[in-house]
């Protein structure tokens, strides 16, 4: 599984990512994001962590370890924008949607309306992950728990 992303990352083949990959790849993407946000390293392991679990449907210790898997990743993938690109071309819309959705269930989890920074991740990701503003949007409403 991860020999696949890497040699994806390496430039390897672009045909669709089989789904337990194009997790790991959008995890990895999330540890990206989450450490280049205006936020504390410990928080940032945290939302990924939440992120991990929300989408892979994952309890505590397994969604730890599949970020440290998706931290290699990141460690060994391009930079941000060929990274992106790699993955909006591997991994389906389907996937990449549900992915914001599960970002923005982690950003909106405290009940307190998203502020500035997380925001700022969300579009980002969205960004990223090839999506419009109206796919955030829905992902948003989706997420939202009220």
């Amino acid at each position: 599984m991860l020999s696949t992303i890497l040699n994806l990352l390496k430039g390897g083949s672009s045909d669709p990512l089989p789904d337990a990959d194009a997790r790991l790849a959008l995890g990895a993407l999330a540890v990206r994001v989450g450490a280049s946000a205006d936020t504390s390293h410990a928080l940032a392991i945290a939302r990924t962590e939440a992120f991990l679990a929300r989408m892979n449907g994952l309890g505590p210790v397994d969604a730890a370890k599949m970020r440290a898997t998706c931290e290699k990743i990141e460690a060994e993938a391009p930079s941000t924008r060929k990274f992106a690109l790699l993955i909006r071309e591997t991994v389906s819309m389907e996937t990449r949607m549900e992915g914001l959705e599960a970002l923005w269930h982690v950003l909106l989890a405290d009940g307190a309306p998203p502020g500035k920074a997380d925001t700022g991740i969300a579009e980002q990701f969205r960004d990223a992950l090839g999506l419009s503003k109206t796919h955030c949007e829905d992902a948003k409403a989706r997420a939202a728990p009220f």
